[in-house]
């Protein structure tokens, strides 16, 4: 789920999908307007599940791509080795996590623990 909007409107913290993943933004650097042209914005943003910087300039007015990030509860089904599988406490739908080793010493089987849900992958926070 995405929705469009322009660059121009854009906040650091907010989230913009670049190269089809989403990112949250750092920095945001707007040039003024030239003799030929129009304002440029520079937008240097981490994305959330893979921790890679990018960046992107673009015009103020031309339009991209916001992810409609959800966070929501889970309860820990089952824990084997480095993947848990988790159960949304609201819609009840099943799914598995590849976490790190200090992720899982901090779970355990009934707990409730929030996650972070866009563009069809999911994080624990």
């Amino acid at each position: 789920m995405k929705e469009q909007t322009e660059v121009g409107k854009l906040k650091e913290g907010r989230y913009v999908v670049v190269d089809d993943e989403p990112c949250r933004i750092v920095s945001i650097a707007t040039s003024k307007p030239g003799k030929h042209g129009a304002a440029k914005s520079r937008i240097d943003c981490v994305g959330i599940f893979d921790g890679v910087k990018r960046s992107i300039v673009q015009p103020v007015s031309a339009k991209t791509y916001v992810p409609i990030v959800e966070r929501k509860m889970a309860q820990v089904i089952s824990i084997a080795g480095t993947t848990v599988q988790l159960m949304d406490v609201k819609d009840f739908e099943m799914f598995e996590l590849n976490v790190t080793e200090e992720q899982v010493a901090s779970l355990e089987p009934g707990k409730e623990i929030p996650y972070i849900s866009s563009l069809g992958k999911k994080k624990l926070e």
